[in-house]
């Protein structure tokens, strides 16, 4: 197995043990040959690049010059692999703080027992369970890697996870290759949000910086978070006991500071996910046949979960607030559009004033007020 880094075993997380766990606990992939395993790589690739042109025409952002990040077609341990570098990369600044903070903790003995390769187990847990369920991801923040590249200007690559693709249009039972495009025209909408609108990368990742740094909290109660869903995962919190299990990591802020950040993270993703639906769903009829049955079976199984487990899961990982983000963004992105034109909505990308708040997602006539009105007196 190839390292994550440099010295990837030693502080708070031992991330090459996070990698092996989850590789280890993850759920076999559907049952294909290999030559159908082949095909449905090269078909997702041959739909990663029709989908550049269908999204800039539709959107109006960016050009084919504009592209610089790698396409990655990749099976779940591949996925983990990629996610844990860009972890370890924007977590480092609250890892090497709380690693400070080791010497003066009350918790520290027990800490020091703990130790990295426990976190690095329980981290992989939770992987595991993502690994199955995740279709695509644009990965902001990837640093390049020798099996991983990246974008050349401030990195960036585009996954595709293929066994997860497959088993979701078996599991629904719609037409592979139109869902196949269907999830490729959502993901080549988030390479173009970053890749068109060259300031915004450095925007949420100063955002997500900032939250970090105002991070005050024991590492013992960082670890109990990741120690409560690896126990919920494996089954090790009793029936009936709740506790806290419907808070979720981004939960344990408490300071106004970060409960400000937060609020513009939200806004920001609200709008990335929803911006993202908004697109996938306008070229769609005109590209994929069945859009409107894909659609309404996806949203049925996006919306209920597979068990009370997988619930209590999402609640944890703040996976549901992901859900209210794809519904609430993609009707600010709808109604903006509608108001005045996908002309008039781009005006968002125009500079991190530009970007709807918290408030105005949930109303956007706020935001057509903001920016359009006061513009144009």
């Amino acid at each position: 197995m190839t390292s994550i880094g440099g010295a990837a075993s030693s502080g708070m997380v031992d991330w090459n043990l996070a990698v092996a766990t989850a590789t280890r606990l993850m759920r076999p992939g559907p049952d294909v040959s290999r030559d159908e395993a082949r095909a449905v790589v090269a078909e997702l690739r041959r739909h990663a690049e029709a989908s550049e042109e269908h999204v800039r025409g539709f959107t109006r952002m960016g050009t084919a010059e504009t592209h610089d990040t790698p396409l990655l077609v990749v099976d779940r341990p591949g996925w983990v692999r990629a996610n844990v570098a860009g972890f370890r990369e924007l977590l480092k600044p609250l890892l090497d703080k709380m690693q400070e903070r080791r010497g003066s903790s009350p918790g520290n003995a027990v800490l020091g027992a703990v130790g990295g390769k426990v976190t690095g187990v329980e981290l992989g847990m939770l992987l595991s369970f993502l690994a199955s369920r995740v279709l695509g991801q644009y990965e902001t923040f990837a640093p390049a890697t020798r099996d991983l590249p990246a974008g050349a200007n401030g990195g960036g690559r585009l996954l595709l996870v293929a066994p997860n693709i497959v088993h979701v249009e078996r599991e629904l039972d719609v037409e592979p290759h139109d869902f196949r495009l269907w999830v490729t025209l959502h993901e080549e909408t988030h390479r173009t949000q970053f890749t068109a609108v060259p300031w915004l990368r450095d925007h949420l990742e100063g955002e997500i910086q900032s939250f970090l740094g105002e991070t005050d909290v024991d590492p013992m109660t960082v670890l109990e978070r990741v120690r409560e869903a690896a126990q919920s995962l494996a089954g090790g919190r009793p029936e009936g006991e709740e506790g806290e299990e419907g808070r979720s990591f981004v939960e344990i802020v408490q300071t106004p500071a970060q409960r400000e950040i937060l609020g513009r993270l939200t806004a920001v993703m609200s709008l990335l996910e929803g911006h993202a639906d908004f697109v996938m769903d306008g070229v769609g009829p005109a590209v994929v046949p069945s859009v409107a049955e894909i659609r309404e079976k996806f949203q049925q199984r996006r919306a209920k979960g597979a068990s009370r487990l997988d619930l209590a899961l999402r609640k944890l990982l703040g996976l549901d607030a992901k859900l209210r983000q794809y519904r609430d963004g993609e009707r600010f992105v709808r109604a903006v559009v509608e108001e005045v034109g996908m002309d008039g909505f781009n005006r968002v990308w125009t500079s991190p004033n530009t970007l709807p708040t918290k408030a105005e997602i949930a109303k956007p006539a706020e935001w057509i007020t903001r920016v359009h009105r006061k513009t144009e007196s």
